[in-house]
């Protein structure tokens, strides 16, 4: 399983589109975002924390890309002759996904940091990109779904309309205070807004809210089931 978990993050981050796409992006629209108008301090934190949640978002959903292409090559039937359980292979893309989230939190926190002046404490930092990288897991499992539910082509639009759209409504982009009431209200039980709302706790020198918790592993618990039932109905068609 190892091997296979080697071989799956070399071709991840093999993948130029996953680079430029997954790492190279959220770092441009973070400058971008936070260089444009008053030099707001603050701003500059929380837009760290956003746009690193987004990076890791789009790379975790990036794994569904790499399955459904694993579908259409047959790679998925090879996979199936060898001794690893279904449960190997599924747990195998859960954690070339969790992997390959780390650049893309890594390069924003450190262009805040070495770009936009951010000062926080040593454990904010480590507990930052900790909780970032733990809070993916719920979008790897989405991704995964797709991506053994749906053709590779399909799967990279479904993929690409899930980012972005949840990116906004969770206020990844711009802070929920400026949505309508009633936006804000949906805002609150997405799961790209509770994954944020894990970084900028901890920006602030505290604990994550339970209510984020919870959210996060309710959401956790639907694209899991999700992914279960693509996958067993992927094996009924390879």
């Amino acid at each position: 399983m190892l091997d296979y978990l080697r071989l799956e993050v070399r071709r991840t981050l093999r993948d130029v589109g996953f680079v430029i796409g997954g790492i190279a992006m959220p770092v441009m629209m973070y400058l971008l975002f936070t260089n444009i108008g008053a030099n707001d301090g603050a701003w500059k934190t929380a837009s760290m924390v956003g746009m690193a949640a987004y990076g890791a978002v789009g790379s975790a959903l990036n794994t569904g890309g790499g399955v459904a292409e694993d579908r259409a090559i047959g790679w998925l039937r090879q996979l199936r002759v060898t001794p690893m359980t279904p449960r190997q292979v599924v747990a195998g893309r859960a954690l070339t996904g969790s992997v390959t989230v780390l650049p893309a939190i890594v390069a924003v926190l450190t262009a805040g940091a070495l770009v936009n002046g951010v000062r926080l404490a040593v454990w904010q930092w480590a507990a930052l990109a900790l909780l970032l990288w733990l809070g993916s897991l719920p979008f790897t499992l989405l991704g995964l779904g797709n991506g053994y539910r749906l053709t590779a082509q399909t799967t990279g639009v479904v993929n690409m309309v899930c980012n972005l759209g949840l990116a906004v409504l969770g206020g990844l982009w711009f802070p929920t205070a400026l949505f309508p009431g009633w936006l804000r209200s949906v805002s609150a039980y997405t799961p790209t807004h509770r994954f944020a709302q894990l970084g900028t706790s901890v920006a602030d020198g505290h604990a994550p809210a339970v209510g984020a918790v919870l959210v996060l592993a309710a959401w956790s618990g639907a694209f899991g089931s999700y992914a279960v039932l693509a996958y067993r109905r992927a094996g009924r068609n390879v």
